[in-house]
């Protein structure tokens, strides 16, 4: 694949706070079929911006029979971590990404299957049974565990399903628990598709964006680990990208003076490569970087900028290989 690099000049409302503040990302992707080949992927429209992920498919059934097949919707597995900056959705416990799905404009009626995991073992039935909500990051599930009495925090800690926490807030040394199994989910629905016909397949949802409050990329190597070299390889950040930043720090001997934060988005694209004839047959791929302040860096071929703040990259019988990983640094004033 062709790598290539965007620079345009963003504004952020926020400067950075501490340099190492740092939150990872949750890899989204598109649908899944359960299917046997009959089905093509047409084509692929896809949009991504920090605020909204919207995908528009075209599906030709290629055979002379209706198709009736399982579509679905995999979440990333999400592993609590109370203590670090992870970017979590925080949509409600029933739809935590907001995801909506249209079928040739119909709205869809998708099943939401959950599933806890700790220490390998499913404890969902565990969980229900005792009215914990599944997702471990909301609210109601981590009062729930902390609200646990004596007896029940000792089968969660012992299971693996809870991690204490002790601290000293002003009033002497306090232990709560915190909910400690990975979450998995998938949503998925019955879909016909009628023999020798096209119909269109729209979903949308909210990103999780992670990111840093700096510029990181700019350090020096340390501890085996070269960022300029990881994000070259990650988001194609080439030369002219590096040097349109140098030229914002504030002091020059100061990699985290850029008056830039970073989001970092992730698409899973290579379930692309899952329909009949092994690809898609029209893609075309829209980031938006939300100012036209902004830069924003990823690998792709055949990009050309088409607004202030959106480029676009289309290609034909496209068989991609590997995630779509986007770099946008937020400018803001300092």
């Amino acid at each position: 694949m062709k790598r290539v690099c965007l620079v345009a000049a963003a504004l952020a409302l926020v400067p950075p706070a501490l340099a190492n503040d740092t939150a990872a990302v949750l890899t989204t992707g598109g649908l899944e079929f359960v299917t046997h080949g009959e089905i093509a992927m047409e084509s692929e429209d896809l949009f991504i911006s920090t605020q909204e992920i919207r995908v528009v498919y075209r599906f030709r059934n290629d055979s002379d029979a209706d198709q009736h097949v399982l579509v679905a919707f995999p979440m990333p597995d999400i592993v609590p971590d109370h203590f670090s900056p992870v970017a979590y959705p925080t949509g409600p416990d029933d739809n935590i990404f907001q995801f909506r799905t249209t079928f040739d404009g119909q709205p869809v009626e998708a099943t939401l299957h959950e599933y806890a995991f700790a220490a390998g073992v499913d404890r969902t039935k565990l969980l229900e049974k005792m009215h914990v909500p599944l997702y471990p990051m909301g609210q109601a599930a981590i009062d729930a565990v902390d609200g646990l009495d004596e007896a029940d925090t000792a089968e969660f800690l012992h299971l693996g399903l809870a991690v204490p926490d002790e601290y000293d807030a002003g009033e002497g040394w306090e232990v709560h628990h915190w909910p400690n199994w990975t979450y998995r989910a998938a949503y998925t629905w019955e879909a016909t598709f009628p023999a020798g016909k096209t119909v269109t397949v729209e979903h949308r949802y909210v990103p999780s964006v992670g990111g840093t409050t700096g510029v990181s990329f700019l350090s020096e190597p340390s501890d085996g680990y070269d960022p300029a070299s990881d994000y070259r390889r990650k988001y194609c950040t080439d030369d002219s990208f590096v040097a349109a930043v140098r030229k914002t720090l504030a002091n020059p001997d100061e990699p985290w003076s850029a008056p830039f934060t970073e989001s970092w988005l992730s698409y899973i694209l290579t379930t692309g490569g899952n329909w009949a004839g092994g690809g898609i047959g029209k893609f075309r791929l829209v980031v938006d970087k939300g100012s036209p302040d902004n830069l924003v860096s990823f690998c792709g071929e055949n990009v050309r900028k088409i607004g202030p703040t959106t480029f676009e990259m289309t290609a034909e019988n496209y068989w991609p290989e590997q995630e779509l990983e986007i770099l946008i640094l937020d400018r803001y004033e300092p």
